[in-house]
């Protein structure tokens, strides 16, 4: 972790960077925390952009939380438009200020995945999970065994799987049908196969996501009619959603449709 001294370096070191020089900044209508919320409920990328460097570009101080999360705004308009080299640098610089910090590495993790870094965006997300409180570490495990998985690192998402399985509450069953795929695919016998498959798809978690986990365990079970059914509402909804989410899930994207197609040839 940071200590604070470095903290508050690195924090105005970022406000060099993101704000406009004294002369030359634009008059402020409006405080940081206001621009945040214009920020958040923007609609395009651009807009959202615009309205975090307004309140980056306040002559005032900023409370750290503002601003990381103003720098967050900026970083996710980035990412949307295909940025990531300039996504990562705002994810570090607002991961310097110490706020939100599991939150903050997940961004930097995603925008490095993006551009083919695997090893640092695995740095980033066990980072999470050290500075994660206890409510957040089996969603950051989770995650960090959902990029080893595609990357087809399966003893090494096993493990990741098997301590989001043992804290996870509400997705435990999304956890559970993950570390089941992943052991299969890692060439072990997975045992109680359908019960795994039946409380995923019973769950809540079981949507979203969870569809893209039950149309490959469904796939290795042999029952490709619901392989597909539940593939294809996969890609989808993923294709169809926030660009951010697409972006994010384009791994699992590509190993969804190259399943699909396994089953149209046979």
């Amino acid at each position: 972790m940071i200590a604070g001294k470095n903290a508050k370096k690195s924090g105005d070191a970022t406000l060099n960077v993101v704000r406009t020089a004294p002369s030359q900044a634009p008059p402020l209508l409006h405080p940081p925390e206001e621009m945040l919320k214009r920020a958040m409920a923007a609609r395009t990328p651009a807009t959202r952009a615009r309205f975090a460097r307004q309140g980056l570009a306040t002559r005032s101080a900023i409370d750290p939380t503002t601003q990381a999360m103003l720098l967050r705004q900026l970083y996710l308009a980035h990412f949307e438009t295909r940025k990531f080299k300039k996504a990562l640098e705002l994810a570090e610089q607002a991961i310097a200020l110490d706020v939100l910090p599991d939150v903050l590495h997940q961004d930097a993790a995603r925008a490095a995945l993006a551009q083919g870094q695997l090893s640092v965006a695995v740095h980033h997300l066990r980072t999470a999970t050290k500075q994660s409180p206890a409510s957040r570490r089996p969603f950051h495990f989770w995650t960090l065994g959902s990029v080893l998985f595609l990357a087809q690192r399966y003893s090494d998402a096993i493990g990741a799987f098997e301590r989001a399985s043992r804290w996870g509450t509400r997705d435990k069953p999304l956890y559970r049908a993950h570390l089941a795929l992943a052991r299969m695919a890692n060439g072990e016998t997975v045992r109680d196969l359908q019960t795994t498959i039946t409380s995923l798809a019973e769950a809540p978690c079981g949507q979203g996501y969870g569809r893209f986990v039950l149309g490959h365990l469904a796939y290795a079970a042999g029952e490709w009619s619901a392989a597909r059914k539940y593939l294809e509402a996969f890609v989808k909804r993923t294709e169809a959603g926030r660009p951010a989410l697409a972006l994010a899930l384009a791994g699992e994207v590509r190993m969804a449709k190259a399943t699909l197609a396994k089953m149209r040839e046979n």
